[in-house]
């Protein structure tokens, strides 16, 4: 009987783009030619365990890590750099814990509860996440969750040790969704040029829009007849975006007749259509045009109301320094009292000299 608390692992993008990174790396990098479906990497996830319903997979990183293939029991995993490489990322982000560890599967191994109980010396309860690089599942996620638990057996036998299976979902925040979308971008193939990946963005937008557009015509035909019933919201974020589309109303569709007329109203409506865009492009670059002046109208405003206040302020400035000066100088003469030896105050007038002189002649 195997008893445990039901939880729900949510990994970031993060993580499964450093898990293939790191194979890669390693193991794609060491084969010249084929990919040895038993090789596979080990690292350690960090997150948060400490809620009761759902463990956090936040961040990752890779670990030395070998086996032989052909033994399980022999392996080697190396200690001193979890521990050196948990004291680098404690002074980056110390809410991110050491929860587990991840491999590369694509299933359990034989000697995975053997590494289980060495992760143990890190975290009392390890999860182990096992991410199926290779996946070529398109529905469901390529990512397994386990964690080891006592089986106790009816029969009255000896317990052991088994895995087990956690659900799991990929969550990420908004930043990470903008910074995974802008990695895959990136990402492309070197045999390929310039000119076929720019092709290949515009057919896979174009084949994106026909989707789109072909799910807003079977919803609305199902509202039409009946099927589905009428939701104010959908219909709202729909007329917004009819709202952003060029007035090609009274554009009609070509009716068969004669060649030279057909071709006479197949220039007309392509006019209509053109002059429709145009119009609409227009609309939008004026309103681009009016928030860039405006933004520089309020930007020059800002300028010269920093001028004004600059000059004011020198002006303050300027003309209390004056002021401080004279009455520092009345200080200093009514400090100079009579009976002072100060040369301004014993100054002797002419008389006294010359009475002084006629005084040491007698």
């Amino acid at each position: 009987m195997v008893s445990a608390e039901s939880k729900t692992v949510s990994i970031a993008p993060l993580v499964l783009l450093s898990v293939v990174d790191h194979y890669e790396r390693i193991v794609r990098s060491s084969e010249s030619s084929v990919v040895s479906s038993k090789k596979r990497v080990v690292g350690v996830i960090l997150g948060d365990s400490s809620d009761h319903s759902t463990v956090r997979v936040s961040n990752s990183f890779a670990i030395p890590y070998e086996e032989d293939e052909t033994n399980p029991n022999i392996w080697f995993l190396d200690h001193n750099y979890i521990d050196s490489m948990m004291e680098m990322f404690k002074k980056i982000n110390a809410k991110e814990k050491l929860i587990g560890w991840y491999h590369s599967g694509p299933k359990l191994r034989q000697n995975d509860l053997r590494i289980n109980e060495v992760f143990k010396t890190f975290t009392p309860n390890p999860l182990l996440l096992i991410v199926d690089v290779n996946s070529t599942d398109k529905i469901d996620i390529p990512t397994d969750c386990y964690m080891a638990i006592e089986e106790i057996k009816e029969d009255g036998s000896a317990s052991e040790k088994t895995f087990l299976h956690y659900p799991s979902i990929i969550e990420a925040e908004e930043a990470e969704e903008i910074g995974v979308e802008h990695l895959l971008r990136d990402i492309r193939d070197e045999n390929r040029g310039n000119l076929t990946i720019a092709l290949s963005n515009n057919f896979k937008s174009l084949k994106s829009l026909n989707e789109r557009l072909s799910s807003i015509v079977k919803y609305l035909g199902k509202l039409i007849s009946g099927e589905l019933p009428i939701n104010s919201t959908i219909l709202g974020k729909l007329q917004d975006i009819f709202n952003l589309l060029p007035n090609i109303s009274q554009i009609t569709d070509v009716q068969t007749g004669n060649a030279h007329q057909v071709d006479a109203q197949i220039y007309s409506h392509e006019k209509r259509l053109a002059t429709a865009f145009n119009v609409k492009t227009n609309d939008e670059l004026m309103i681009l045009y009016v928030s860039s002046l405006v933004r520089s109208i309020i930007a020059f405003h800002d300028l010269i109301s920093n001028k004004i206040e600059n000059r004011k302020r020198n002006e303050t400035t300027s003309t209390e320094e004056p002021v401080e000066e004279t009455t520092a100088k009345d200080g200093a003469d009514a400090e100079a009292a009579p009976g002072s030896n100060t040369p301004a105050t014993d100054k002797e007038t002419p008389s006294s000299s010359k009475n002084a002189k006629d005084g040491k002649q007698q």
